[in-house]
């Protein structure tokens, strides 16, 4: 294993849900940590959401500022840095009016961070891509990591683009440059918040329990807890196998209606507030008009959305809670913070 804990491991996004969890498993494990954010504005909260986990109140965390969008700030962000764990793309929460608004962050940002990695002499880059960038074209479910999604097809959202686009110039740019890359693809990440920020995917169990959906819209999604997602970046950042490999990290795809019955089973108070019934198809195409959320994923209802995590087993060793674990730690985190 490549367990250098003399330099420090540098986090892209460590502001965001997973960029969070993936400073706090770094931190566990001995290392230092140099994260990066676009402003310096929320380092004292990111920090305190971050040694709220256990075991990671030891250990040094800084910050730098980066920003994806501009060159300025990378090379010095990564000066002296043994790792980089690029977590950081924008994800939205509606359709883009401009497809490019998504796609350009995030393979140009994704394109900066590998040069400044390059240039800096990292040992490994880790990309955190998404089963967005798998799922998505000739393959059928199980979907394996030999899958890729086709960014002309027609299920591919922009951001479903975005992710894609990134992951194959951030392959083009590793073979080209011999920079050491590996790329984890995770599914929905649920799981325990840090601080009051949410995400896009938490928000789903959030909007649940808050009573926002009168109806379900058929759809299906592998989900994996953010914790397992962290632990996973770290086994890629240091097990040699992983050179060159990109690992599904995500487990059983579950329905709406399952987290709803999760939810209702597990947290009755919210009982009244979960919806009842499953919108048919044709009838979330005409919502999906007026729902911005539902938009994103109109195209795919209905669809068989399973994924194969065997190889994260066979060569990293992953071992995945299960999804209704993920479901339950979300709501136990978003209930305690007060945001339900």
């Amino acid at each position: 294993m490549k367990n250098d804990t003399t330099r420090p491991v540098v986090v892209t996004g460590i502001g965001g849900f997973l960029g969070g969890h993936v400073a706090a498993s770094l931190l566990r494990a001995g290392y230092e940590v140099r994260g990066t954010l676009r402003s310096m504005k929320k380092a004292q909260a990111i920090e305190a959401a971050i040694r709220s986990v256990d075991g990671a109140i030891q250990g040094k965390l800084s910050f730098v500022v980066a920003d994806l969008t501009v060159d300025a700030g990378w090379d010095d962000a990564l000066t002296g840095a043994g790792h980089v764990i690029h977590t950081a793309s924008p994800f939205p929460s509606r359709v883009p009016r401009h497809e490019n608004d998504l796609i350009l962050p995030a393979r140009e940002g994704t394109l900066r961070v590998l040069r400044a990695a390059k240039n800096a002499g990292v040992s490994r880059v880790v990309l955190t891509s998404s089963i967005a960038a798998i799922s998505y074209g000739a393959g059928r479910a199980p979907f394996s990591e030999t899958d890729w999604t086709d960014v002309d097809g027609v299920l591919a959202t922009p951001y479903y683009k975005s992710k894609t686009l990134a992951e194959r110039a951030a392959w083009a740019f590793a073979h080209e440059q011999g920079l050491e890359l590996a790329v984890v693809n995770p599914g929905m990440i649920l799981g325990p918040i840090l601080g009051s920020e949410t995400g896009t995917s938490v928000g789903v169990v959030k909007s649940l329990l808050k009573g926002r959906y009168p109806a379900m819209p058929d759809f299906s999604v592998p989900v994996v807890d953010v914790r397992d997602t962290a632990e996973a970046h770290v086994l890629a950042m240091t097990i040699p196998k992983a050179a060159g490999e990109r690992f599904i990290i995500a487990g059983e795809a579950l329905s709406i209606k399952h987290i709803a019955r999760v939810l209702k089973r597990d947290f009755p108070a919210y009982g009244k507030k979960l919806p009842k019934f499953v919108l048919p198809n044709w009838l979330a195409g005409v919502a999906s008009r007026f729902d911005p959320g539902l938009k994103l994923i109109v195209a795919e209802l209905g669809r068989d959305q399973r994924v194969s995590h065997e190889k994260a087993k066979r060569l990293l060793g992953w071992r995945p809670r299960s999804g209704d674990e993920a479901i339950r730690a979300s709501a136990e985190s978003l209930i305690a913070a007060g945001l339900v």
